[in-house]
């Protein structure tokens, strides 16, 4: 089989393979571009048109994500946290804001005596605006 030595193989031999760091680079810029235009075309594409004062109370409510993991784990916007450290947070956030809410997603998994526990150690730190996330159910799929 002459010819098919890699060392005697010239310039004009046809590539076996396809450099695809140039199109991941593309691609990469192409999604940062999207993550920063995509806020700013909602409200657009929704046809809100916010209205404008001169003057703002300045207030923004802080809602706390906390989620509760298969092991039981307790995730606090997505650092995960013990127990202590998670009133501890709550009860800073507090003293913030007096408004500040919370949503808690646990798995499906999880011990209904953990969830509640998590949502106790809430209540005790003060905390009493909170909500608990779900997924809608298929009803095709009953």
């Amino acid at each position: 089989m002459a010819g098919m030595d890699p060392s005697s193989q010239d310039d004009s031999a046809l590539m076996n393979s396809i450099n695809v760091t140039p199109f991941v680079d593309v691609v990469l810029v192409l999604l940062v571009i999207f993550m920063i235009t995509a806020p700013m075309l909602v409200k657009d594409i929704i046809g809100l048109q916010l209205p404008k004062t001169s003057t703002s109370d300045g207030q923004t409510t802080q809602t706390l994500a906390i989620a509760v993991n298969k092991q039981g784990n307790v995730l606090l916007n997505g650092q995960p946290v013990d127990d202590a450290t998670l009133t501890a947070e709550i009860t800073k956030a507090i003293s913030n804001d007096s408004q500040t809410q919370a949503v808690i997603a646990a798995d499906v998994d999880v011990p209904y005596g953990r969830v509640m526990k998590v949502i106790d150690l809430m209540k005790s730190a003060g905390l009493q605006r909170f909500a608990v996330q779900i997924e809608k159910q298929d009803t095709a799929t009953q």
